[in-house]
């Protein structure tokens, strides 16, 4: 990994996704519960945001802040690809510290969630 590295993801959220999230969280808005005429419901926005998270999770970073924005919707069935970029990656002694910028479109490329997350990666003690 380096400065200027990007990663992406991609995830299509389902009914059961937002189900279990409703347990997990407690998020049980209508929106969440009821579809809509097309039989849609509407995902959590932090479940949306797991998508930059789990990107930060498979390279090990300790997060210390995250942003998110919000832009738009996101529903069941909808395909997300999120796009994390790498905007600092600096090694030190024990840990590397990590900033990076994030945005997650849709299907049909509408952005629907743009931010970032910042935090550390611990060295591994041998090398």
């Amino acid at each position: 990994m380096y400065t200027g590295h990007t990663i992406t993801w991609e995830r299509t959220f389902t009914r059961q996704d937002v189900e279990y999230f409703c347990e997990l969280s407690g998020d049980k808005g209508e929106h969440h519960l009821i579809p809509d005429d097309d039989g849609r419901l509407i995902v959590q926005g932090l479940l949306t945001a797991t998508l930059p998270t789990k990107i930060g999770g498979d390279y090990n970073v300790f997060a210390r802040n995250m942003q998110f924005n919000f832009l738009r919707p996101v529903f069941t069935g909808d395909t997300i690809t999120c796009t994390v970029t790498i905007t600092q990656y600096e090694k030190q002694e024990t840990r590397i510290n990590i900033s990076s910028v994030f945005e997650c479109t849709n299907q049909n490329d509408k952005k629907v969630l743009e931010g970032s997350f910042e935090g550390i990666i611990k060295a591994p003690l041998h090398e």
